[in-house]
């Protein structure tokens, strides 16, 4: 099918030869094109151009984007969307004092969905992950990665792997797999850790990389759950079977886990919301996309990711949802990105970069996703009539979106 989309007020993130990221001040250039228009065609952005310039097309369906922004769909690069049921009862325990980490320790959290997960049919348990997927596609949401983490068996973590490679063989939408066996250390192991760790890396990893479900591998490298050594072990076992690191590191803790996902060529470190001066200066110079989660600050009342004493530093920043049952029970990428211009002072510019390009980026697909480039998969928002594109994290109440199209598909 050709779409061809015209009048667009501002078609935003045009890049002819885009870079993989963007660091530093050039997070803070945005290209555009005012008055354009964009034509898609099986499932790729063909071309696009000023109005005054725009050629004679055949056989298309036209959409008129009068007085709207057209934009690159979002690319969330850090969910946990494949979980059962929910934990309303610890954000209540939460609201009359209990701290995430005192939850945690009374059997709540991590552990707390783990078992709920391992009660639930793979069935039962994609049926709830579509509805999410469905829910944050028509927020504007065009990528995703899904970590493991809530299963903290190898039969539940291959559930967990399995249900988010079937929602891509459902959905238009691109999935990246991580897995996350250390997320927590299960009740059963308490006592004897190194056992637990012993499972993930003799167990775990060797059938889940045999069975090509994951594309990444992931630790919550943190006082209380994972060390820096117990994560290099897990990382090097990791390596064998040619697993990528995106390691949670820096939520609560500085512990010299950023320095460890250097070292072992992390694609990404995410999380971040507590930063020393050595942190950024691990980051300096390497490949390593940091990665913030500002919905997740937000819902937990901890601190923000220092974004702004990142980017000012020269590094890169991604944006992503965080969306898991405990901390940030959302995948709303549009209040992501208002969160991060309103708490963390990234300019609207900055933030939409974040959320785009960096963010295909931090999953790997930078040659598909993240610009309006000719080639790339055409998966775009269509906003409804507004100012402009600031007007987009202004307004960080309102459903802004009109139209989402991903892959082609208008959705």
């Amino acid at each position: 099918m050709k779409l061809l989309l015209t009048n667009i007020k501002t078609l935003l993130q045009t890049r002819e030869n885009p870079p993989k990221k963007v660091s530093g001040k050039e997070m803070g250039n945005l290209p555009k094109i005012e008055n354009a228009w964009l034509l898609v065609e099986n499932g790729k952005i063909a071309d696009y151009g000023d109005m005054k310039n725009l050629p004679e097309i055949e056989g298309f369906k036209p959409i008129d984007c009068t007085g709207k922004i057209v934009m690159p769909a979002w690319c969330d690069s850090h969910t946990h969307i494949v979980y059962a049921g929910n934990r309303e009862q610890e954000f209540v325990d939460r609201i009359k004092g209990l701290s995430y980490q005192e939850i945690a320790e009374k059997g709540g959290g991590i552990v707390n969905s783990a078992k709920k997960l391992q009660e639930t049919s793979e069935k039962e348990l994609y049926s709830q992950s579509a509805k999410r997927l469905e829910e944050v596609m028509k927020l504007g949401t065009a990528a995703i990665e899904i970590k493991s983490g809530y299963g903290l068996t190898t039969e539940a973590e291959s559930k967990m792997l399995r249900v988010a490679k079937k929602l891509e063989k459902h959905y238009p939408v691109t999935v990246k797999t991580t897995f996350l066996g250390a997320h927590a250390v299960p009740t059963e192991y308490k006592e004897n850790k190194t056992a637990y760790i012993d499972l993930i890396c003799n167990d775990m990893l060797p059938k889940i990389a045999a069975e090509k479900l994951a594309d990444y591998v992931d630790v919550f490298c943190e006082v209380g759950y994972f060390s820096v050594e117990e994560t290099e072990r897990i990382l090097e076992e990791a390596q064998k079977h040619k697993l990528i690191p995106k390691i949670h590191v820096n939520q609560f803790n500085a512990i010299g886990g950023i320095a460890t996902g250097v070292k072992y060529n992390a694609l990404s470190v995410d999380h971040l919301e507590v930063m020393t001066d050595k942190d950024i200066e691990a980051l300096k110079g390497s490949e390593t996309m940091p990665v913030a989660l500002p919905s997740c600050s937000y819902f937990l009342s901890i601190p923000y990711t220092p974004g702004r004493k990142l980017i000012d530093a020269g590094l890169p920043l991604a944006l992503a949802t965080d969306y898991n049952p405990g901390s940030t029970p959302s995948g709303n990428m549009n209040f992501v990105v208002a969160t991060a211009c309103i708490k963390m002072r990234l300019t609207p510019e900055e933030a939409i970069n974040a959320a785009t390009i960096n963010g295909a980026y931090a999953m790997g697909i930078s040659d598909t996703h993240g610009s309006i480039t000719k080639g790339k998969t055409a998966s775009l928002i269509i906003t409804k009539e507004v100012p402009s594109y600031g007007y987009l994290p202004y307004s960080f109440g309102s459903n802004l979106i009109d139209s989402v199209i991903i892959n082609g598909e208008l959705i």
